[in-house]
């Protein structure tokens, strides 16, 4: 393979191989994915303007039935532990999000045995005549599947009611590899990737906005990533015209601290930050229909964040108003609103607040000093 022509072939928007990226990847060096990946995000996202959010993610439950190796959230449904979410509860977080800017909240939880599709359509209908305003980001594909699977129901008859129920947008969540041979050994109570894939393409089907994800540096190879981004590629090119399909493609390090692929396996997060400013430039190369990359500051700090703008990135994601499950496995990060304005202006670029669909926002006047304890 020649370099150069790849990466001619990469600018013109057209799609690499998996094998063609594989080979940029480990052939070029890391200034160079850089630029491309920075020339691509030009095409795709032109100007100086860096995006961010303000939402909370809150828990639904922590019981669960998929027993992920790489998860210390979640809780057996048997335990002592386990909490199912109250109403009380969530109005108190929705209206603290309020006072500090925040317009959305991010709702996961774990495959509880007992609720099903009719305990979210209530749920997400009350939160919404409760806040008509407040959007809803809520559950993942395999979540979408634990549903299914316990009520008997296709993907269809499932995101068409939570839609109807008040469903705005869905996450990523839950794709970490889309190879199976690495779900069977991390993941192995979730969907397969190709069911996580189908509920996706369904939610396209309806007009639902999502975005897709990939947790890297663990067990996978480096053929499996590159199969994961084709295959994230694929069904957004199945997407109905009109419709966003993946607004937004984030990659992210596994986090290892007390996980059981740490204490088990002893598999442990060895990503560099070379390695994952070259795999999310890698990721806009790879990605040419997925308009914005966002940045995991979460997992990686603000230093590799701000450079990853240089490098394909265009979003810095959320300030996460709360966060329990990445933070359970030993990402340390913290950003207010102040603080990531400051850190997009320090990289060199134009901070601009957004929404879910990637709609610019006004910062509230109004707004509280963000100092949640939770």
């Amino acid at each position: 393979m020649e370099s150069k022509q790849l990466i001619a072939k990469a600018l013109k928007k057209d799609f690499l191989t998996a094998e063609e990226g594989q080979f940029l990847f480990e052939n070029q060096p890391t200034t160079e994915l850089m630029g491309v990946a920075n020339k691509l995000r030009q095409i795709q996202v032109p100007g100086n303007m860096v995006t961010w959010q303000i939402d909370r993610n809150v828990n639904t439950t922590n019981a669960c039935t998929a027993n992920c190796k790489f998860c210390n959230f979640f809780r057996h449904p048997k335990h002592e532990e386990v909490y199912i979410t109250d109403i009380e509860t969530y109005k108190i977080k929705i209206e603290e999000t309020i006072k500090f800017g925040g317009d959305q909240l991010l709702l996961q939880g774990g495959h509880h045995p007992d609720l099903g599709l009719g305990y979210y359509c209530k749920l997400f209908s009350e939160l919404k005549t409760l806040y008509p305003k407040i959007k809803l980001h809520a559950l993942g594909p395999p979540e979408v599947a634990h549903i299914c699977k316990i009520g008997g129901i296709s993907h269809l008859q499932a995101l068409t009611a939570l839609k109807k129920a008040g469903m705005d947008s869905m996450p990523g969540a839950g794709a970490e590899i889309l190879s199976d041979r690495v779900r069977r050994l991390i993941s192995k109570g979730k969907c397969t990737g190709q069911e996580w894939l189908d509920i996706m393409k369904v939610a396209h089907q309806i007009g639902l906005t999502t975005s897709a994800t990939m947790m890297f540096g663990h067990i996978e190879t480096l053929e499996e990533r590159f199969n994961h981004l084709v295959r994230i590629r694929e069904v957004q090119a199945q997407k109905p015209e009109g419709e966003n399909g993946f607004l937004a493609f984030i990659p992210w390090p596994f986090m290892d601290d007390g996980t059981l692929l740490q204490r088990v396996k002893g598999i442990n997060n060895e990503t560099s930050a070379d390695e994952y400013i070259r795999m999310l430039a890698i990721c806009r190369i790879m990605l040419p229909n997925i308009k914005n990359i966002q940045t995991s500051w979460l997992t990686v700090g603000a230093d590799t964040a701000q450079l990853t703008l240089h490098g394909g990135a265009n979003d810095m994601g959320s300030i996460m108003l709360e966060e329990n499950v990445v933070s359970a496995a030993g990402a340390p990060h913290r950003f207010t609103s102040e603080s990531i304005v400051q850190c997009i202006k320090k990289a060199g670029f134009t901070p601009q607040l957004r929404n879910q669909k990637y709609e610019y926002r006004r910062k509230p006047k109004k707004m509280e000093v963000q100092e949640i304890d939770y």
